[in-house]
């Protein structure tokens, strides 16, 4: 949960004190945010560090980015009462959320955070942001199948937006597909609408994000590189990251 607090409402929430209180130690220069002077103009929020005489009132909040491969049979809900959510198949120490959703029977990509200021930019279509997925049928694509893919199908009572499909060379049973929106089940939806059943279907790109080689149950914090390509795409200052990669997590027994 974010929040946006005056330097002095703060104060008083925080410290448990007097408004008279909170201002003259605003007077008296002994509050910083994130190591400048705090002034009563001055406002803080959750990413910020806030000190008194030196020592930390308010933390500045690590924020964490990771991509993870979401093995089929993954629920894409944080609800722990849920068996195989994506928390517990995360497995990560802190809490974070997806940013989308993925099916049960889907696999692949997905981008968990900390940062809610990001979530909105990436998922709502206007934006127009990519996602790529591999998808393979029960039969035989034809030209008009791929041609109603292209160009849009009606779902859910409105029409897709047009979406690049390249049939998969040596395999007319399998194509990829880049879409700029997210309804939900909207590969499923589209192909069924033409007569075609998914047989496997498995996201391998968000934006500028690349599945690349991890595997079922991996994740992966982001590198600083995939941090500043996104966070341009945004429209937004990337923070600084660290890479590690982590292990599936093991069940027990």
């Amino acid at each position: 949960m974010s929040f946006t607090n005056r330097l002095k409402t703060f104060l008083v929430k925080n410290l448990s004190i007097s408004n008279a209180e909170a201002e003259k130690l605003i007077f008296e220069k002994r509050v910083k945010i994130n190591g400048k002077r705090g002034r009563f103009t001055s406002s803080v929020s959750n990413g910020d560090e806030v000190q008194l005489d030196g020592e930390i009132i308010l933390e500045k909040k690590k924020f964490i980015y990771v991509k993870f491969y979401k093995p089929v049979g993954v629920e894409s809900t944080m609800d722990l009462s849920i068996e195989n959510n994506i928390v517990t198949a995360l497995g990560h120490e802190e809490r974070l959320f997806p940013i989308g959703r993925l099916d049960k029977e889907s696999e692949g990509l997905m981008l968990l955070t900390n940062d809610g200021s990001i979530y909105n930019k990436i998922l709502k279509s206007e934006h127009e942001k990519e996602k790529e997925y591999m998808v393979s049928v029960n039969r035989s694509m034809t030209p008009d199948f791929i041609k109603s893919m292209q160009e849009g199908i009606i779902i859910m009572g409105k029409k897709t937006k047009p979406a690049q499909v390249f049939i998969n060379k040596g395999n007319e049973k399998s194509f990829r597909i880049i879409l700029t929106e997210g309804l939900n089940r909207q590969i499923r939806r589209m192909c069924h609408k033409c007569n075609y059943q998914v047989k496997k279907l498995k996201r391998i790109r968000i934006v500028n994000i690349l599945l690349n080689d991890l595997k079922p149950g991996e994740w992966k914090d982001l590198s600083q590189t995939e941090l500043e390509n996104l966070f341009i795409s945004i429209g937004k200052a990337a923070p600084s990251a660290e890479g590690s990669v982590r292990p599936r997590p093991q069940k027990s027994h």
